[in-house]
């Protein structure tokens, strides 16, 4: 009687599932660690927004803060105290919300531009320098602060 040398069609099934598993786990873990990321520099660039409006309302006089992003980038403000990506109100998966409250305030909301994809979490702050965030909605100067 001749044998055959090689694996059966249950055999190859049972590898291409647990590859699949370990896919689909590796997946996951990377788009996690991507919306992290995201978080994270949304956070780093809420801080520098917010350090450039206070560096803006130093240097100008009288003192006012700036009426929009767009204020802290050249030709208006040289040296420029953020970026032109920043300064067009989105970055990495995150929209940036300037309002000009008045002279001595303003309010910056950061939020993800498809919640759940680029980002979970909202973000606020203020001329206070306080970052602060939401996890379901637009966030306000009465949420959790950011350690």
């Amino acid at each position: 009687m001749k044998t055959r040398a090689g694996f059966t069609l249950v055999e190859i099934m049972v590898v291409v599932a647990v590859v699949m598993t370990l896919a689909t786990l590796a997946i996951s873990s990377v788009l996690r660690a991507r919306l992290n990321a995201n978080e994270m520099a949304a956070t780093a660039s809420c801080r520098t927004a917010v350090t450039a409006c206070q560096n803006f309302y130093a240097n100008s006089y009288p003192h006012t803060y700036p009426s929009g992003l767009s204020d802290l980038i050249i030709p208006v403000s040289n040296p420029p105290y953020i970026d032109s990506i920043l300064a067009s109100g989105t970055k990495q998966g995150y929209r940036f919300t300037y309002i000009l409250v008045d002279p001595e305030s303003f309010a910056l909301n950061v939020d993800p531009v498809s919640p759940g994809k680029t980002g979970s979490r909202h973000f606020f702050s203020d001329e206070t320098s306080i970052i602060r965030a939401n996890a379901e909605t637009q966030a306000g100067p009465g949420d959790a602060i950011v350690q």
